[in-house]
């Protein structure tokens, strides 16, 4: 275990690096800390940091910088989540308010990260395996021809035409919107299909076909739209930290193209609270030199998507993590009164 001093010293390090960008030496930092003991001391402490891993030496300079293991140790012990001030909580309120649809909602928070942070941002759509309906229309477009509508918790829309093989009244749409709408409203995705199931039951001999048929686009769409969906921005930011990354960030680049990498990357949904991924324990090689701030966000207090950053490293880590906290709530709460 190391003594307090030396997590001071340490966490000294760490801020003066992801401040300066620079080496951090001994004298810098009795200069700049109120350590209260001699550059000597404080030396002694950087020899013994650097032999437990938390700092190296990257050239023949006199200067550390921390390792992944030196700022996983910040991460957990040294860092407090930076809270937002009222200007940014405005700010965020501001800039989320007035979304139009779910597609805006994740647009404008892919932005606002990627502003708050200078990182890449990342968001995850509101998964439909863990969303509720709240909402199924029906439209008679046509004698045999039906537009379904299906409104989730979260906002999400999906839209399908139907086809159907005979005509069907407006009474009967009307009908069968009201029965649909008052077995499944409130109701999980995955509980759908048992409460749909004998629904052609209840209609006219001649409208069980058309029924079975609108049932059968329904639950489709169930099972279709379970695809997980992502939006990414910011990407532009990385050019900033060239140096950051060994030799080019085209591996950090391509590692971003990819959505399976990325969904990996941001966790499993039911692993709501923050997670910090710091260097090489991204098991993807190409974000080895890259750290990943995430967070579940969703309506009711439960999360249904996440939301994060990737940047180097060499990150404010409470201030982003403060960012992208602040921003899954506010998210939050939009989904929870659309």
């Amino acid at each position: 275990m190391l003594s307090e001093r030396r997590l001071e010293v340490l966490r000294a390090i760490v801020q003066d690096y992801v401040g300066t960008e620079e080496p951090v030496g001994s004298k810098a930092l009795t200069e700049r800390h109120r350590l209260g003991v001699s550059p000597a001391t404080v030396r002694n402490d950087m020899a013994v940091l650097e032999d437990e891993g938390y700092i190296a030496q990257p050239h023949t300079s006199a200067g550390r910088i921390p390792t992944d293991k030196g700022y996983r140790l910040f991460v957990d012990k040294l860092a407090g989540v930076k809270p937002m001030t009222p200007p940014e909580r405005r700010a965020i309120h501001h800039f989320l308010d007035g979304a139009v649809d779910l597609d805006d909602v994740v647009g404008r928070t892919v932005r606002l990260l990627a502003q708050l942070t200078r990182q890449v941002a990342v968001v995850q759509y509101p998964s439909l395996t863990r969303s509720t309906v709240r909402h199924v229309e029906l439209l008679a477009l046509a004698p045999a021809r039906v537009m379904l509508v299906l409104i989730t918790d979260t906002g999400r829309v999906e839209q399908r035409m139907v086809d159907c093989p005979a005509p069907f009244g407006e009474v009967s749409v009307a009908d069968l919107r009201a029965r649909l709408n008052s077995r499944i409203t409130g109701r999980r995705f995955a509980d759908v299909p048992q409460l749909v199931q004998d629904l052609p039951d209840a209609f006219e001999s001649e409208d069980r076909g058309t029924v079975a048929t609108v049932l059968s686009t329904l639950l489709e769409t169930l099972v279709e739209e379970t695809e997980e969906r992502l939006m990414i921005g910011g990407t532009a930011n990385l050019t900033r930290f060239g140096h950051d990354f060994p030799l080019t960030i085209r591996p950090v680049l391509e590692a971003l193209e990819e959505q399976v990498v990325l969904l990996k990357l941001l966790g499993e949904v039911n692993d709501s609270g923050m997670a910090v991924r710091i260097g090489h324990e991204n098991a993807h090689e190409g974000l080895n030199s890259t750290s990943v701030v995430s967070v579940g966000y969703g309506s009711g207090g439960e999360a249904v998507a996440k939301l994060g950053v990737v940047g180097p490293t060499r990150m404010d880590y409470p201030g982003t993590m403060g960012a992208v906290r602040a921003v899954a709530r506010y998210v939050g709460q939009i989904l929870a009164e659309s």
